[in-house]
């Protein structure tokens, strides 16, 4: 095959990602210095298109980043007015009291937002600095100089659909070199792990363990709408059969965001967290909110659950990973996107400091320091049992230990040290032949609705005349391996309904990937007990297109 031949940008810091953490980095930068050279690459048809979070979002990490965003006409309007926990049941629910709870999982002064929006506002904060930003380039490959990461690839077009090679219409892309580059793709990024596998940054470390976030907008009736009003639950539908909870937010023109985690350590091959959602909907108390109101939007994504214990090595040569390129979520808090904008701007001090020296390509310690020792590390390093101890003793236990241990963290020391994850999400997968299969009520159209309907208003979109970004390292393992083994779960994990197996009286069944229905929540990639299923990043803008997710 002829060598591919691509024309080469120079920057100082390339970014890729236009998410809280990616936006932060190249704001502070440009802070910094105005004569730095920024640009970041967004895989979305426009900034905020593939952005998906909750969400209500603790000011910490803009209040360091922007200390005036108050007076800067932000879309951060709602603060949190009421805070709610339950415990369900089938039938009913018990109101878990507010007081028993560590301070830390105060809602006070934390903001109901739509990350989509709220990064919206944020890349027209950094344009304003100076910053070059390209949405629709997906970056497909690391480009490296010697040992160090050196660029990336973006804009790479036309690839023939059956053979992957440069077809009639093929664009190469650009490379886009930096003195250093920030991967902030978001959860279980393409190029983040590469680098974790080629630089091994996870030695050490324990495994990163993963949820599955499914999200809806509803438009309410107005006399049951509560602005401000955040309500978390646990227990019904899951029960033992899996970790997870919901969120139910209010926020303005009568809508509500209703979410549903599932958390992916699940055993139960037969466990279907699209359905679990869409059942959750018909408790009592759900239900009656949602009465008469209208499903406006849907999406979901991956979430990283790890905490403190599997954020990887943060840097190699010419690299920083960034946000959830890490894995900096408060899991009991429900809460990353400050601690991602808190890694933006670490990384884009040390960065600063090491150009202003005269450095570059090298590994940026400083900032992985900032990270594990400042606002970041000792977030997450307050709660970093609670999810390990979910996961081993079950929900009630992890309510009760886990919440001493968070008190016993605000005096500075824990009872349990530091727990230790187990084995990765994949790996807890068990056998189908060991678990019973689990009959999920029909959608009734009205409050629960089948996943192709729903996948029409995350607006998804991809240029079907392209290979399959969704990649099987064994096109034989999915019947041979995972069908007989452990049911297919690929046919329940996606959110999306990718993956079917199609079985016609007198054929073999056939392992089909419609990726054109992906949201992009990489859950396969996390998930398959096989680890046969490689998440790369499709060509151009292709994904959802999230208005106010």
């Amino acid at each position: 095959m002829t060598e591919i031949v691509r024309e080469a940008m120079e920057y100082d810091v390339v970014i890729v990602g236009a998410g809280p953490s990616g936006l932060s980095a190249a704001i502070r930068l440009k802070q910094l210095d105005p004569d730095l050279s920024v640009v970041v690459l967004e895989k979305g048809s426009e900034v905020g298109a593939h952005i998906l979070s909750g969400a209500v979002l603790d000011p910490s990490g803009l209040d360091a980043l922007l200390p005036d965003w108050r007076e800067m006409d932000a879309p951060i309007k709602v603060p949190v007015k009421e805070d709610n926990f339950y415990m369900l049941g089938q039938a009913g629910q018990i109101r878990i009291p507010n007081f028993p709870m560590p301070p830390l999982m105060n809602n006070h002064g934390n903001y109901i937002v739509s990350m989509a929006n709220v990064c919206r506002w944020m890349a027209g904060v950094a344009e304003g600095l100076g910053v070059e930003i390209f949405p629709g380039m997906s970056c497909s490959e690391l480009v490296f100089d010697g040992d160090r990461v050196a660029g990336v690839v973006a804009g790479e077009f036309g690839r023939d659909p059956a053979t992957g090679e440069p077809g009639p219409s093929y664009e190469p892309g650009m490379e886009l070199r930096g003195k250093y580059v920030f991967l902030s793709e978001g959860v279980r990024g393409s190029l983040a792990k590469q680098v974790i596998e080629k630089y091994d940054l996870s030695k050490g470390h324990c495994p990163q363990k993963f949820g599955i976030g499914m999200k809806e907008i509803w438009e309410i009736d107005p006399e049951k709408h509560r602005l401000g009003t955040v309500t978390h639950t646990m227990g019904w539908p899951l029960g033992s059969n899996a970790g997870g909870g919901s969120f139910i937010y209010h926020i303005e023109n009568n809508q509500v965001y209703v979410g549903f985690v599932v958390h992916l350590n699940y055993e139960n091959p037969h466990l279907y967290p699209y359905m679990e959602f869409q059942r959750f909907k018909h408790h009592p108390m759900v239900a009656e909110l949602l009465k008469g109101g209208k499903r406006v939007a849907y999406g979901a994504r991956a979430i990283s659950e790890g905490g403190y214990q599997s954020m990887p090595k943060m840097v190699a040569p010419g690299v920083a990973l960034l946000g959830c390129s890490v894995g900096m979520v408060n899991v009991p808090r429900i809460k990353g996107n400050h601690n991602a904008m808190l890694s933006g701007k670490a990384a884009a001090e040390a960065a600063h400091a090491a150009i202003k020296a005269g450095r570059q390509g090298d590994e940026l310690t400083a900032y992985e320091k900032e990270v594990r020792e400042g606002a970041i590390g000792q977030d997450l390093k307050k709660v970093r049992n609670v999810k390990p101890m979910w996961s081993k003793y079950g929900l009630l236990t992890s309510l009760v230990g886990g919440g001493l241990d968070m008190w016993t963290n605000t005096l500075g020391f824990s009872l349990f040290g530091t727990l230790r994850h187990g084995k990765t999400d994949a790996a807890a997968t068990g056998k189908a032949k060991n678990h019973k299969p689990i009959d999920y009520p029909k959608p009734d159209g009205k409050l629960s609705f089948d996943r192709l309907t729903n996948v029409a208003f995350s607006f998804t979109n991809h240029d079907e005349a392209q290979p399959a970004h969704l990649k099987l390292k064994d096109p034989s393992v999915p019947i041979g391996v995972n069908l007989p083994e452990y049911a297919e779960p690929a046919q329940r994990y996606c959110p999306a309904g990718v993956y079917e197996v199609v079985a016609e009286e007198g054929k073999d069944p056939r392992f089909v990937i419609n990726f054109q229905n992906c949201v992009h929540c990489k859950t396969c990639d996390i998930k398959d007990p096989s680890q046969n299923i490689v998440w790369t990043t499709p060509q151009g803008a292709g994904g959802p297109n999230y208005p106010n997710m």
